[in-house]
């Protein structure tokens, strides 16, 4: 999985910047939109935590940054509630021109607001997910609440929103009194998911009782328990994030994937020279996998490569194979760690004396075994190590027959 970056024109000009995060094979079957919380940015860890764990479940989701926040253009103080609508909309038409249509909305806080909004205005959108999102718009004013008055005054102030400083104007506050999110949410006739901590100290509790009885079905509530409003715990967001793609999975047509046949024999690779770099596609009977090389050498990235799929062929089988013996014996054999590196070593270096001094594979494997085990027993162990089927494969002569099939 791997962030691309985009810049997304909203209507008034201003670019937002924008990350698009894709499944492991670079092909998603939907697209979704996350909408972060006020004030807070789209690199905050829970909107790339949720994000990234959708994209286990096909999606491929953007993250953006509202005008005037992060690294997108414009002021804090055009960034009022309307303007965040209009900016998903935005993010939804880019989405829609140069990829495929949207068919999910995500948001946080007052992102959770903007999405119920945006989704009453977005044929395309099939359903919507709000995390610790407010029941009326008004809700976030107590915010800034100590800025109101001086704003009337003076048209323009400088107030203290969670310990940062923000510029905002009259027509930025007199904005969150003109969405009636209630009556929208009534009328929004689409899938619903609402979660929200139960001793959510910014946002309470109490909204998500508002929403879901505003909401009609299909609608749905997840409680979540511990969690704080910024979901700061990885495994909260994650949680959210993995949540959100088996509900909504409901309310999408199936989409698979098109599978590599591989003919009858064990395994197949492919790779698209025209769409890839090294990026390649590998398929057994019942698995799909991906090998890439690293960016230090021209790969993307997308996934391990040929030589640590090899790595961990070599210590998958090894630690299968330490498991069967131990059992066998009896032994207490609790855990086993194999850490495997395969480079290319001198025969100088490695201090062998053979007939043509030069360079060699050298693969070398160090094991971690837990449990209650004696000295000997750690040592008959080692020695099996050596003896697992796919050490024994890599070690001895292997017989390659190569042909080329008729396409």
């Amino acid at each position: 999985m791997k962030s691309t970056k985009l810049n997304i024109e909203n209507n008034k000009g201003y670019k937002l910047q924008a990350y698009l995060e894709l499944p492991a094979n670079q092909k998603p079957n939907y697209y979704a939109i996350f909408a972060h919380c006020f004030t807070c940015t789209s690199t905050l860890n829970a909107v790339k935590n949720i994000s990234r764990a959708l994209t286990n479940h096909g999606f491929g989701v953007v993250r953006f940054d509202f005008t005037g926040l992060g690294r997108s253009e414009g002021e804090f103080s055009e960034s009022y509630f309307s303007a965040n609508v209009d900016d998903l909309i935005a993010v939804n038409t880019y989405l829609t021109e140069n990829y495929q249509a949207p068919g999910l909305l995500v948001g946080h806080s007052l992102g959770g607001a903007a999405v119920i909004a945006a989704a009453s205005r977005l044929q395309n959108i099939k359903a919507v997910a709000t995390i610790g999102a407010p029941a009326t718009i008004a809700h976030v004013t107590h915010l800034f609440s100590h800025g109101i008055e001086e704003v009337k005054q003076k048209g323009a102030v400088e107030v203290n929103i969670g310990g940062r400083p923000f510029k905002i104007n009259q027509e930025f506050v007199d904005d969150f009194s003109k969405t009636d999110l209630p009556e929208i949410t009534k009328n929004l006739r689409k899938p619903i998911l609402i979660m929200h901590a139960p001793f959510d100290q910014i946002v309470g509790i109490e909204n998500a009782h508002k929403l879901y009885h505003d909401a009609h079905h299909p609608k749905s509530f997840v409680s979540l328990d511990q969690a704080d409003h910024l979901l700061s715990k990885t495994r909260d967001s994650e949680y959210v994030g993995a949540l959100i793609g088996t509900w909504v999975t409901r309310y999408f047509e199936p989409s698979d994937n098109e599978m590599l046949q591989t003919e009858g024999e064990q395994l197949v690779a492919h790779l698209d020279l025209k769409e890839n770099n090294f990026t390649t596609q590998l398929q057994t009977k019942k698995h799909t996998f991906i090998a890439d090389e690293p960016e230090s050498v021209g790969g993307d990235d997308f996934g391990p490569s040929p030589y640590e799929y090899l790595n961990a062929a070599i210590a998958s089988c090894t630690v299968m194979t330490l498991k069967l013996y131990a059992e066998r014996k009896k032994w207490d054999l609790q855990e086993v760690f194999v850490y495997i590196t395969h480079a290319r070593k001198h025969s100088d270096e490695l201090m062998l004396d053979v007939e043509k001094p030069g360079y060699l594979d050298h693969i070398s494997k160090n094991i971690k075994l837990v449990g209650n085990l004696d000295d000997a027993q750690k040592q008959r162990l080692k020695e099996i190590a050596s003896k697992c089927p796919v050490h024994k494969t890599v070690a001895s002569e292997v017989i390659f027959d190569t042909e080329i099939l008729n396409s």
